[in-house]
C-alpha cells in the first residue's frame, strides 16, 4: 500500500459510513448497521466487483492488515466503552449489581450448554471425549458477548441510562469475567501450562489494582477541581490518559480485555463533577473517527467461506441457538431479579451480539486443537448474522419505551446529523 493510501481509506470509510447510517435510519434501523454494512462493501464486495488487486485487496490490505487501522478499530471501542462507563449512573448500577451477576451467569450457562449439545452431532472425531471437549467448546464460544454494538445502539436510542441497559452493562462485565474462566478451564484440557486458579487470581488482582487506581484518580480530580477550575481541557488529557492505562493493564498485566479496563475507568470518572463535560469531548472523538472505523472494520475482516450443505445448515443452527439462548436465558435472570418483561427481552437483546469476541476465542481454540478448522466459517456467519440482528431486536424493543427524563441524551442532540 502507498505510504499516504490510508488517507484515502480513511476517507472512504467515513464517508460511507456516515451515508449508510444516515440510510439506516432513514428506513428505522439502528445506524451501527450502516457503518457494519459500509465496512463489508468497502472490503470483499469492493474487491470482488472491481477487482482493484490480485492480492488481499485495497480495502481490506489497508484496514485487515495495515497496523494502522488495526490500532485505530482498538482505540475506538476503546473509547467507546470508556464513554459508557462515564455516561452509567453508578448509584443505578449499584442497585444492578446482584441483578447484572444473575443475568451474566445465566447468559453464559445457557448458550454453552444448548451450543455444546446443538454442535456435538456435527463434530467427526472418533474419540467421543474429544468431541465431547470441541462440542464443549463451542458452547464456549457462543458465551461471548460484544457489547460495543449494544452501547452504540443504545446511546443512538437515548436509552443508555436505563434499568434495563445499566442491567447489560454490568452483566456484560461479569459475561467478560466468566468466558475467561470458562475458556481458561476448557484450554487447559488441551494444555498442561494453563492454571485455572492463576488466572481467577489475575482477575481478583485486577478488580482490586482498578479500585485503588479509581481511589486515586478521584482524589486527584478533588484537587485540580480547586486548583484548576477555569481550565477544563487539562481534564480530558488526564482523562483519556487513565482511561488508556486502566486497558493496558487490565489487557497486558491481568488477562482481562482491555474494554473492560476501559469501562471500569469511565464508571470511576463518571462519580466526578467533570462527568458531562467529559461525556461531550469523547463522544465528539468517538462520532467523528474513532467508531466509524471500528465498526467499519468489523465488516472489513468478514470473509465469508465456501459452506456444504452441512455446514450452511450448522450455522443456521448454531446462529438459531445463540441468538436464543441470549434473548431468552438472560430474559429468564432479569425475570427472576424483578424487571418487567418488557426490560428483560431488552435486557436479553442487549446480549446478543458475539462481534469479534467470539471469532477471537474461536481462533484461539482453532490453534489448540479445540475446533475444527472448518467450523470457522459458520462462526463467522453466527457473528455477522448476530451483529446484525441485536440492534434490530433492541431498537423494537427500546422504541416503544417512553423518555422519562432518567435517560441519557440522544446521540443526535450532541453530534449533527
Amino acid at each position: 500500500m502507498h505510504s499516504y493510501s490510508y488517507l484515502l481509506v480513511l476517507a472512504a470509510i467515513l464517508l460511507t459510513t456516515k451515508l449508510l447510517g444516515l440510510f439506516s435510519r432513514w428506513v428505522r434501523l439502528p445506524q451501527v448497521l450502516g457503518a457494519l454494512v459500509a465496512g463489508v462493501i468497502l472490503g470483499p464486495v469492493v474487491n470482488a466487483i472491481v477487482g482493484w488487486s490480485t492480492g488481499d485487496g485495497f480495502f481490506s490490505q489497508a484496514a485487515g492488515s495495515d497496523q494502522l487501522f488495526g490500532m485505530l478499530s482498538e482505540l475506538g471501542v476503546i473509547v467507546l466503552m470508556f464513554g459508557a462507563g462515564l455516561e452509567t449512573d453508578v448509584q443505578e448500577m449499584k442497585k444492578c449489581g446482584k441483578a447484572s451477576l444473575i443475568i451474566a451467569v445465566i447468559g453464559v450457562v445457557t448458550p454453552l450448554i444448548f451450543g455444546a449439545f446443538a454442535s456435538y452431532f456435527f463434530i467427526d472425531d472418533p474419540n467421543s471425549q474429544e468431541r465431547l471437549l470441541k462440542s464443549i467448546f463451542i458452547g464456549v464460544v457462543l458465551t461471548a458477548t460484544s457489547v460495543s454494538i449494544t452501547v452504540e445502539t443504545l446511546k443512538e436510542l437515548g436509552k443508555l441510562n436505563t434499568p434495563a441497559s445499566n442491567a447489560i452493562l454490568g452483566a456484560a462485565i461479569i459475561d467478560d469475567v466468566l468466558g475467561i474462566i470458562a475458556l481458561t478451564i476448557i484450554t487447559s484440557f488441551k494444555s498442561k501450562d494453563v492454571n485455572i486458579w492463576f488466572v481467577l487470581i489475575k482477575i481478583v488482582l485486577f478488580f482490586i489494582f482498578a479500585a485503588i487506581l479509581g481511589f486515586i484518580m478521584l482524589k486527584i480530580y478533588k484537587w485540580m477541581n480547586k486548583h484548576t477550575s477555569r481550565d477544563s481541557r487539562r481534564h480530558v488529557i488526564i482523562a483519556f490518559a487513565y482511561c488508556l492505562v486502566s486497558s493496558f493493564v487490565a489487557e497486558v498485566f491481568f488477562g482481562v480485555a482491555d474494554i473492560t479496563g476501559a469501562y471500569v475507568a469511565g464508571l470511576v470518572l463518571s462519580m466526578t463533577n467533570r462527568k458531562r463535560y467529559l461525556v461531550n469531548r469523547f463522544s465528539t472523538l468517538s462520532y467523528m473517527l474513532l467508531s466509524p472505523i471500528f465498526f467499519a472494520c468489523i465488516g472489513l475482516t468478514i470473509e465469508m467461506p465456501e459452506l456444504t450443505v452441512s455446514l450452511l445448515v450448522f450455522a443456521i443452527l448454531i446462529t438459531i441457538v445463540a441468538v436464543a439462548t441470549k434473548l431468552f436465558g438472560c430474559a429468564l435472570g432479569g425475570k427472576i431479579c424483578g424487571y418487567s418483561t418488557r426490560e428483560c427481552f431488552q435486557i436479553g437483546a442487549g446480549m446478543i451480539s458475539r462481534g469479534e469476541v467470539a471469532l477471537i476465542v474461536a481462533k484461539k481454540g482453532e490453534s489448540c486443537g479445540l475446533m475444527d478448522p472448518k467450523l470457522f466459517g459458520p462462526l463467522v456467519i453466527v457473528v455477522v448474522l448476530t451483529t446484525i440482528i441485536a440492534p434490530i431486536i433492541l431498537k423494537v424493543l427500546f422504541a416503544k419505551d417512553k423518555d422519562n427524563g432518567e435517560n441519557g441524551p440522544r446521540l443526535e442532540d450532541k453530534q449533527p446529523a
